[in-house]
C-alpha cells in the first residue's frame, strides 16, 4: 500500500513514465502544460493591441481556409474547389468531438522599427523614407525570428509529444512533418546574418549581399513543399484516431497555439516562402536610388522568383501524382494514356450533376475525369463516375440560372429555384454522338473559376498541338467560343438527366447501351 502511494505521488510529479495508474489523458495535459511553461515570454513585454498591428507578414489568420481554396495564397499549385463538409461526408463522425472552450491566446510582440528604435540617429532626424525602409528590413528579421519560434514549438510541443507518448508512430510524424527540422537552422543562419548587420543605434545599411548569399539555402524547400499534400491527408486520416484527436484538441485550446492547429503550423514555411518576393520589393521600394544595396536587391528579387517558380512547378508535379495515385478504376477500359502522362492538375473539387448528387471533378492538363470520393481502408479514394473526357474534344457552355431542370422528372416540377442555380454544361462527341455532363457549382464565383479553368486547359492544349490540322502555326492565339445552346435532339444526351420508373432511378448515359433485366443499367457501383 505504500509503495503503490508512492508511486501515485511520482506520477502527480510528471514521472508518469512506465506508470499504469496515470491515464494518458494526464500525460497529455501534463506535456501541454510543460510546454506552456518552456514557452512562456518575459512578463515585461509590451504587448501591441491586436487593433493596432500594421504588419502582415509575422500573423497568420486563426481561422480555416476558405472552402475555395485558391491554393494561390499558397504557391501556384491547382485550384482546389473544396467543400467543408467532404471528408465528413466520407468518413464516420467522431462521437468524442466536443466544442473548444475559449482560450486565453498568447499574442506576438509586433512591435514596429520605430517603436524599438530611436528614429533620431546622432542629432539627425531620419527622413520619412528611410524610416519606412528601416521598417522594411527589420519586418524582414522580426519575421525570421517568428519563424524559427514557429517551427521549433511545431516540434517541441507536437512532434515530440506525439512520439513519446507513442500516439503516432515515428514513421507517419516523418511523413507529416517532412523536413521542417532542417528549415530551422537554414532560416536562423539569415537571422543571425541581419542581426550582425544592425548597428548600435538599430539600423541597417545594406541586406542585399545577405539576401543574394543566403537565398540559394531556399531550393531545401523543395522537398517540404512537394511532400505537403500527401502530408495533409495523413493527417486528416489520422484525425479520424480519437487520441490523435484528443492531443490536437487540447493543443489548440492551449495559449501557446495562438488558436493555430497543427496544420498551420506546417504551412507556415510555404507561407513564408511566397512572402519573400513582397518583402523584398518594400526594402527596395525604399532604397534610393544611389544606394549600392539597389543592385543586391534587384539581383535577390530576380533569384527569389526563380525560386519559388521552381519550388511551384516540383509542387505541383508532386500534387498531381499524388492525386492519380488515389484514383480508383471500375474497369481497364477507364484507364487512359492522357492521364497517366499528365504532369499539370489545373484545377479539382466538388460538383453535384443535376440529380444532386456529390462528384469530385478533376481537371488535368489534357483530361477531364469525373469521379466518385469514397472510403476506402478508411481513407479518401476517387472512383472514376464516367469515361475520361480528353480536353482537346472538350466543349463548354455557362448555363444561365433556371435553364436546368432537377432530376428531369417530378421531383424537378417541385424544386426550389435556389437549387437550379450556377450550373453549367461540358460537352463531347463519341462515336458520331453527343455526350454532356451538367455540373452544379457552390457559387456564382465557384462556377467562373471553373469555366476559366477550363478555358485555359483548352486554349493551352490547342497551343501545344499548335493547332495544326487546321493549317495554324504554333503560338498563334486563338478564340475560345463556349458551346452554343444545342436544340434537343434524339442525337444528345446529357448523362446526368433522369427519368424515374416504378423500380429505379435511371441514370441516361449512351455509353451505357445493356441493360438489366430490371430496367436499370449496369453502370458504375453506387457508393
Amino acid at each position: 500500500m505504500e509503495d503503490e502511494r508512492i508511486e501515485r505521488r511520482c506520477c502527480c510529479q510528471g514521472c508518469f513514465a512506465g506508470c499504469r495508474y496515470f491515464p494518458v489523458s494526464l500525460q497529455i495535459q501534463t506535456l501541454i502544460t510543460k510546454c506552456l511553461w518552456s514557452l512562456q515570454e518575459p512578463c515585461n513585454k509590451r504587448v501591441k493591441p491586436l487593433s493596432r498591428v500594421t504588419s502582415l507578414a509575422n500573423l497568420i489568420p486563426p481561422v480555416k481556409a476558405a472552402p475555395l481554396k485558391r491554393i494561390g495564397q499558397t504557391l501556384q499549385r491547382s485550384i482546389s474547389f473544396r467543400s467543408e463538409s467532404r471528408t465528413e461526408s466520407v468518413m464516420p463522425p467522431r462521437p468524442w468531438t466536443r466544442p473548444a472552450p475559449p482560450a486565453n491566446t498568447k499574442r506576438r510582440d509586433s512591435k514596429l522599427w520605430s517603436e524599438t528604435f530611436d528614429v533620431r540617429l546622432g542629432h539627425q532626424m531620419l527622413s520619412s523614407k528611410e524610416i519606412n525602409r528601416q521598417e522594411a528590413i527589420f519586418e524582414l528579421s522580426r519575421g525570421e525570428k517568428d519563424l524559427v519560434e514557429d517551427l521549433k514549438l511545431a516540434k517541441k510541443a507536437y512532434h515530440d509529444p506525439m512520439l513519446k507518448l507513442s500516439i503516432m508512430t515515428e514513421h507517419e510524424l516523418n511523413q507529416i512533418f517532412g523536413t521542417l527540422e532542417s528549415l530551422i537552422p537554414l532560416h536562423e543562419d539569415l537571422l543571425s546574418r541581419l542581426r550582425e548587420a544592425r548597428k548600435p543605434d538599430g539600423s541597417t545599411e545594406h541586406v542585399g549581399h545577405i539576401l543574394v548569399d543566403w537565398l540559394p539555402c531556399l531550393d531545401s524547400y523543395n522537398s517540404y513543399c512537394s511532400n505537403q499534400v500527401a502530408a495533409k491527408a495523413l493527417l486528416d486520416h489520422k484525425k479520424q484516431d480519437h487520441r490523435v484527436h484528443d492531443f490536437l484538441q487540447r493543443c489548440l485550446e492551449s495559449p501557446f497555439s495562438r488558436k493555430l492547429d497543427l496544420w498551420n503550423f506546417l504551412d507556415i514555411p510555404r507561407s513564408r516562402l511566397v512572402k519573400y518576393p513582397l518583402l523584398l520589393r518594400e526594402i527596395l521600394k525604399h532604397t534610393p536610388n544611389d544606394h549600392p544595396d539597389r543592385q543586391y536587391l534587384d539581383e535577390a528579387i530576380n533569384m527569389i522568383q526563380s525560386i519559388v517558380a521552381e519550388i511551384n512547378t516540383q509542387t505541383g508535379e508532386s500534387e498531381c501524382r499524388f492525386y492519380k495515385e488515389r484514383l480508383l478504376y471500375l474497369e481497364g477500359s477507364q484507364r487512359d494514356l492522357l492521364i497517366d502522362s499528365s504532369r499539370i492538375l489545373s484545377c479539382h473539387g466538388e460538383l453535384k450533376n443535376n440529380r444532386g448528387a456529390k462528384l469530385h471533378v478533376f481537371l488535368f492538363q489534357d483530361v477531364l475525369v469525373i469521379t466518385r470520393a469514397i472510403a476506402h481502408n478508411e481513407q479518401l479514394y476517387y472512383q472514376l463516375y464516367r469515361q475520361p473526357i480528353p480536353v482537346r474534344e472538350l466543349q463548354w457552355e455557362d448555363l444561365q440560372d433556371g435553364v436546368i431542370r432537377l432530376g428531369g422528372s417530378i421531383r424537378g416540377a417541385f424544386s426550389n429555384n435556389e437549387r437550379t442555380k450556377n450550373f453549367f454544361r461540358v460537352s463531347f462527341h463519341s462515336s458520331s454522338q453527343l455526350h454532356s455532363h451538367s455540373f452544379q457549382a457552390s457559387d456564382a464565383f465557384n462556377k467562373q473559376q471553373w469555366l476559366n479553368c477550363i478555358r485555359q486547359a483548352k486554349g493551352a492544349t490547342e497551343s501545344a498541338i499548335g493547332v495544326v490540322g487546321l493549317g495554324i502555326p504554333v503560338g498563334v492565339e486563338t478564340s475560345i467560343r463556349p458551346l452554343a445552346p444545342q436544340p434537343k435532339s434524339m442525337d444528345h444526351c446529357d448523362s446526368d438527366s433522369s427519368v424515374d420508373s416504378p423500380g429505379c432511378s435511371m441514370d441516361m448515359d449512351t455509353s451505357e447501351a445493356l441493360a438489366s433485366p430490371t430496367g436499370c443499367p449496369d453502370g458504375p457501383n453506387r457508393l
